[in-house]
């Protein structure tokens, strides 16, 4: 197609064409301007079309590597919270452990506090005692000394432990007698004049006296009482008859003598001895006594075990006051004891005459004596002490 010079008027360019029936196949027909506008309207949707569709392509490529993106970030963060979650659950056992071992830790503090504070008080305490140390060792002997001398004045006025309280003024004396001190002369002086007191007391056998309780506690068990069914043959001896010695005269072995009076001699012997037995037997049948209460002759053995017993008890008690020096109540219960005796026993038998006079020995001791005290030994130690 030939374009042809627009023109002048027009401005419109103008073509030529053939009025052959049959244009060749080299000749191109000439486009009107409607064909044209058409051609660039097509065009220009072609290039719209395409850039659509290459905009399309675009955006579905965008669309596909935004879906993977999202997909590679949603496998990332699925990842990502399985290590957070496995973390997490570490850390969370890991401040478990914190937490026990910080419970440990303040368990161990607790005890290391208390420990201290035990420690702390030690030490005070031991501050106390070094500086109680560091004091002067006079005010040390004469602290001891006045706890010895007290306790001995105590033990002296309740127990009349006599030997006790010499011991102690000795010792004392001994302790003061270490020192050069002259103001100490007072504190022996009267030391002094309380051991000639207590050395001039007249002492007690308190041991004596207890061991012969006890040996009358031991003997109650045999002596014999009123209502036993045999009584026992009283303490004296009964007088042979003349007879019984002649036959032991008869008995004695003589230098010279015939057969015949020894035979003789043996059968009045054994007449004799026969006698006297059947003779003491007889005698045994039939016995009087003279009871004050007639109702001890009719004890039962549980009754006999009671009343053994109650002597028993009673001399325990006289032991137990002549140890405490209480005198009124060892003779009460020493008197007791022998009413119980005359009226519950047999006094004709030889046990209990040895009983009753043991129990007349104990109870003619003398217990009422007074004792010194040690307040002027006590005084001047004090008086010592209070001066300035």
């Amino acid at each position: 197609m030939n374009e042809l010079p627009s023109s002048s008027d027009g401005g419109q360019p103008a073509t030529a064409t053939s009025h052959a029936a049959s244009p060749g196949p080299d000749v191109v027909l000439p486009r009107t301007p409607l064909q044209n506008d058409h051609a660039a309207a097509m065009n220009q949707r072609k290039l719209i079309y395409g850039g659509l569709g290459a905009l399309a392509v675009l955006l579905l490529a965008q669309w596909w590597a935004t879906q993977k993106e999202l997909g590679n970030l949603r496998e990332d963060i699925a990842q990502r919270l399985k290590t957070g979650e496995s973390v997490s659950a570490e850390t969370r056992v890991v401040a478990k452990s914190l937490q026990d071992a910080t419970k440990e830790l303040q368990a161990k503090v607790n005890v290391l506090e208390s420990k201290q504070t035990e420690a702390q008080s030690q030490q005070l305490a031991l501050e106390q005692l070094y500086q109680e140390l560091n004091r002067n060792r006079d005010d040390w002997a004469l602290a001891e000394i006045e706890q010895v001398l007290s306790t001995a004045s105590q033990q002296l006025q309740l127990a009349g432990n006599l030997q006790g309280a010499i011991i102690a003024l000795q010792n004392a004396d001994n302790r003061l007698s270490r020192s050069d001190k002259p103001q100490f002369i007072i504190i022996r002086r009267a030391i002094a004049k309380d051991l000639e007191r207590l050395k001039a007391v007249p002492a007690v056998d308190l041991t004596g006296i207890a061991l012969r309780l006890d040996s009358v506690i031991g003997q109650i068990d045999n002596m014999p009482l009123l209502s036993d069914e045999k009584p026992v043959l009283p303490a004296s001896q009964p007088k042979t008859s003349r007879r019984a010695e002649k036959a032991a005269a008869a008995q004695a072995p003589t230098g010279k003598g015939s057969g015949n009076s020894d035979w003789i001699a043996d059968l009045e012997n054994k007449w004799y001895s026969w006698t006297n037995e059947m003779w003491t037997e007889i005698r045994q049948l039939i016995r009087v006594r003279e009871v004050e209460s007639p109702d001890v002759l009719l004890l039962s053995p549980t009754q006999a075990y009671y009343a053994r017993e109650n002597l028993k008890l009673r001399l325990l008690n006289a032991r137990l006051a002549l140890l405490t020096r209480n005198e009124s109540a060892f003779r009460s219960d020493l008197i007791a004891a022998q009413d119980a005796i005359a009226r519950y026993f047999d006094t004709r038998a030889r046990q209990t005459q040895t009983t009753q006079a043991l129990l007349r020995q104990v109870q003619a001791s003398n217990l009422s004596i007074e004792m010194p005290t040690l307040n002027e030994s006590l005084s001047a130690v004090r008086n010592y002490k209070a001066k300035p």
